[in-house]
């Protein structure tokens, strides 16, 4: 998910009116690659395909974020390299990343699985959502769990483009 334009764009790093960032949340199990499953639609990822997102330590202690798709124009590979923090306490799933100087937009996750296999991530708004697997093709139902999270939130569920299937 490649949320570098939204930080520049908003700025805004609070949790959004109606969602709740996960609690006791562990920085360790959520680190590695994720497959885009679905997000909403925004310029920056637009004709991307093959999104990942790659969550690693950094040396200062926040988060190193590479993200990753294939532009479907000339099937040429786009990546952004970010860094993410703790908006507040590490055991709240409540970051802020930047991908460009010292602008940062919200990364909340607002449902994630208890074996850490998906996520539903919710930018500075409900206009920048996510919906992330650590498994290419996670299963049907379980997807549907978390559009119908995302629903209850405010994001119809005609609203997501698929990255991944769900099957």
């Amino acid at each position: 998910m490649i949320v570098g334009v939204p930080a520049l764009l908003t700025g805004c790093t609070q949790v959004p009116k109606g969602v709740t960032p996960i609690q006791n949340f562990e920085l360790e199990r959520y680190l590695g690659k994720w497959y885009e499953i679905a997000r909403l639609d925004h310029s920056f990822e637009r004709g991307l395909t093959q999104v990942t997102a790659d969550y690693s330590m950094r040396e200062d202690g926040g988060v190193r974020v590479i993200n990753s798709g294939i532009n479907t124009e000339n099937n040429q590979p786009k990546i952004a390299e970010g860094k993410a923090y703790f908006i507040g306490a590490k055991n709240i799933g409540s970051l802020k990343v930047s991908f460009f100087g010292p602008f940062y937009g919200g990364y909340h996750i607002a449902k994630l699985d208890p074996d850490y296999q998906m996520a539903l991530v919710i930018g500075p708004n409900t206009d920048y959502a996510w919906i992330l697997s650590r498994t290419k093709q996670p299963g049907l139902v379980k997807c549907n769990e978390y559009y119908q999270t995302a629903e209850s939130l405010g994001i119809k569920r005609s609203d997501w483009i698929e990255g991944e299937k769900c099957k």
